[in-house]
């Protein structure tokens, strides 16, 4: 939020929303100078359309106990959380060597519980697609994993850069 040069304060939809999920009532919100990004009039119909939006006071629970419900509560539609992710990336190879090289990743994947997580991405990455975001080229050890590649969550390819996918999975 900033101030304005009579030191009012004005509020940006970022701030709105934080107040929100503060669990402040929106009917107490008016009167509020805003910026123009907030539309106050629409912004309980905005609120409600976001799926799974907890509107919940988050001081009414402690920090391990909301850690730990959101770390079991993937933000993405029921599609992609009953999608076979193991069959979809299966599905992307193209060759004996990328099956080879993509079942052995998964199973690693499978073993540290994280089909949730690839799920996700793929999710991410659609979402994404569908909104012309442009993301990088991939950073970090998490381009030594080919199933992200073939996901198109980076755009290198380690299996001709001979990464070792114990790079990313340590």
């Amino acid at each position: 939020m900033k101030q304005n040069k009579f030191g009012e304060l004005i509020f940006a939809e970022t701030d709105v929303i934080d107040l929100v999920l503060k669990g402040q009532d929106l009917s107490a919100l008016d009167g509020m100078i805003v910026d123009s990004t907030v539309d106050l009039d629409r912004m309980p119909d905005i609120l409600d359309t976001v799926p799974g939006l907890q509107k919940q006071k988050f001081h009414t629970v402690s920090v391990p106990e909301w850690h730990s419900q959101q770390q079991t509560n993937w933000h993405m539609p029921d599609e992609y959380k009953q999608l076979d992710i193991a069959a979809h990336i299966l599905g992307l190879c193209e060759s004996e060597a990328e099956l080879q090289r993509c079942g052995a990743e998964l199973l690693l994947y499978q073993e540290r519980n994280l089909f949730d997580l690839l799920r996700y991405l793929k999710y991410l990455v659609d979402v994404m697609k569908q909104h012309n975001v442009i993301w990088g080229v991939g950073r970090g050890s998490s381009v030594a994993s080919y199933a992200l590649y073939k996901l198109g969550v980076h755009r290198i390819n380690s299996m001709y850069y001979n990464l070792d996918v114990d790079e990313f999975l340590r």
